[in-house]
């Protein structure tokens, strides 16, 4: 079998990743003949990739965005108003009650776009996420002036969740995986 493109890191340094982040592994890698980004010029976009694992993520008992309209969102409370409703409430492409994970899925917006910046900030406002998985490219292509040119979003954005972790002014209420495709 050939060595696999998917690949991890998890935050702090300081401790082993939760065990349910092996069988989250396993199913990017399981999808990986048709999400693979390393040494390859596909232009995913996140839908896709969310398409690719999304039913194995269910049969982990993820909730896991179905589609675009308001009901098909997958949406975690932020804060509460009266009668204990919710009324701020931001989407995440996937929830597992139990382990109390969120998984944000990006492409092209993961580091050229910002993107992994506003999910280390919302994971960290919503509740009853421990634990926030960022999936990203390994390499992300697009073009510029004609020219394809590469992103380098996984190596990106591990070493901004290194630097946050390793910081002591900024402490994160949750444990972080990034993981590359």
């Amino acid at each position: 079998m050939a060595q696999s493109s998917i690949r991890f890191s998890s935050y702090p340094r300081t401790s082993p990743s939760p065990p349910f982040i092996a069988e989250i592994v396993r199913v990017f890698r399981e999808c990986e003949p048709n999400i693979a980004t390393l040494d390859r010029r596909n232009r995913l976009k996140s839908d896709d990739v969310l398409r690719a694992v999304r039913t194995p993520l269910l049969d982990l008992g993820f909730e896991v965005e179905m589609g675009k309209k308001r009901t098909e969102k997958i949406h975690r409370p932020v804060f509460f108003g009266e009668n204990g409703i919710p009324v701020v409430r931001y989407e995440i492409d996937a929830y597992h009650q139990n382990w109390q994970c969120g998984l944000e899925i990006e492409a092209g917006r993961a580091w050229l776009g910002n993107a992994v910046y506003r999910d280390i900030v919302l994971g960290a406002l919503m509740v009853d996420v421990s634990h926030l998985i960022i999936a990203v490219p390994n390499e992300y292509w697009s073009k510029s002036s004609g020219q394809d040119v590469v992103s380098r979003d996984y190596d990106y954005a591990s070493r901004l969740a290194e630097t946050i972790y390793a910081h002591e002014r900024l402490v994160l209420p949750y444990r972080l995986t990034i993981l590359g495709y």
